[in-house]
C-alpha cells in the first residue's frame, strides 16, 4: 500500500444537540506505515475524539462537520454502516481501562480469539494457537492459565498486555491507543511501553497513540500533534518538539515535565539528548 495508513485532513466536529458547540476544528494528521504518531494535550484537548472520529466510536451526539478521515487509502466518513466495518478491520484499539474493557463473564481466551474468528475467520484451533503465540509475545507467564482466567483474576498490568495481545490480534495497519497506561503505575507503565514498542516493532504496525503525558511521547512516539482546544497547534518529530518547541502551548507542556535533578530547568527526556531520533 502507498501513501499512508491513516490520513486526516481539516476534521471538524460539533455538538450536534441545539446550537452547535465546535469540539474539532480543522484538524490534519497523517500516520505512515510502522510509524508512532503521538496526540498530547492536557485534558479535554480533543485528543480522544480524533481516536474515536477515526475508529466510527463517536458519542451519538457528536456529529463530523467537515473534512475527510482515509484509512488504508480509503475514505471512511461518507460509508454506509456495513461497508465502515469493513473498512474499520484494519483499525484496533487499545483502551484506557482494561477492566472495564474486558468482559468480565467470559474467559480472556474467549475474548481474545473472537477478534481473529470475527475479523480474519479463523478456524477455533488456529485461533486458539495463535491466543496462547500472542500472551507469550506480551510476556504473559503461564498463558494456559491466563487464556482460562477471567479479567477480575488478572492484575491491572496483565489485563492491559491482554488487551494489547487482543489489538494485535486482528492483525491491523493502524492501532488506536488511548492513553493505554493511564491506570498504571509507573513500573508497569514502563514495562507496557517497552512492550508495546517492540510488538510495533515487530509487526511494523501503525500507531496513533493517544496522551497527556510528553514523558511517554519520548519513549514511544516518532512524530507528534499537539493539540489544543480541538486544535493542533504544532507538529514536529518528536526530538523537534523537546528540542526546538515553537508553539508558547508546547513550550508550557514542556516546561511542565518534572526535571528531578533540576526542579527549576526544561527536562529534555534521556532518550532523546543527543539523539535525532
Amino acid at each position: 500500500m502507498s501513501g499512508p495508513v491513516l490520513a486526516i485532513e481539516t476534521l471538524s466536529a460539533a455538538l450536534a444537540q441545539g446550537a452547535r458547540t465546535a469540539l474539532l476544528h480543522d484538524v490534519s494528521l497523517s500516520v505512515a506505515a510502522g510509524e508512532v504518531h503521538g496526540l498530547v494535550g492536557m485534558s479535554g484537548a480533543g485528543k480522544s475524539m480524533i481516536g474515536r472520529a477515526v475508529l466510527g466510536i463517536l458519542p451519538p451526539s457528536v456529529r463530523i462537520t467537515g473534512g475527510s478521515i482515509r484509512v488504508a487509502g480509503q475514505e471512511v466518513t461518507r460509508l454506509g454502516e456495513r461497508a465502515h466495518r469493513a473498512a474499520l478491520r484494519a483499525l484496533a484499539l487499545i483502551p484506557q481501562d482494561p477492566l472495564s474493557a474486558l468482559n468480565p463473564s467470559r474467559r480472556i481466551g474467549a475474548q481474545i480469539t473472537d477478534v481473529m474468528r470475527l475479523r480474519l475467520r479463523t478456524s477455533h484451533g488456529a485461533a486458539e494457537a495463535r491466543a496462547r503465540a500472542l500472551l507469550d509475545e506480551v510476556r504473559i507467564r503461564e498463558p494456559e492459565r491466563v487464556l482460562r482466567a477471567y479479567p477480575h483474576e488478572l492484575s491491572g498490568g496483565m489485563r492491559q498486555r491482554v488487551l494489547i495481545a487482543a489489538a494485535f490480534a486482528a492483525e491491523p495497519k493502524l492501532i488506536v491507543a488511548d492513553e493505554p497506561t493511564t491506570a498504571l503505575d509507573v513500573t508497569v507503565q514502563k514495562q507496557i511501553l517497552r512492550l508495546l514498542r517492540d510488538l510495533q516493532r515487530l509487526h511494523g504496525t501503525a500507531i496513533l497513540f493517544v496522551t497527556h503525558d510528553l514523558g511517554v511521547v519520548a519513549k514511544i512516539c516518532n512524530q507528534v500533534s499537539v493539540l489544543r482546544d480541538g486544535r493542533i497547534v504544532e507538529q514536529a518529530p518528536v526530538a523537534d518538539i523537546f528540542a526546538h518547541p515553537r508553539d508558547a502551548y508546547t513550550r508550557a507542556l514542556v516546561a511542565a515535565m518534572p526535571r528531578y535533578d533540576r526542579p527549576d530547568a526544561v527536562a529534555l527526556p534521556p532518550e532523546l539528548a543527543g539523539s535525532g531520533a
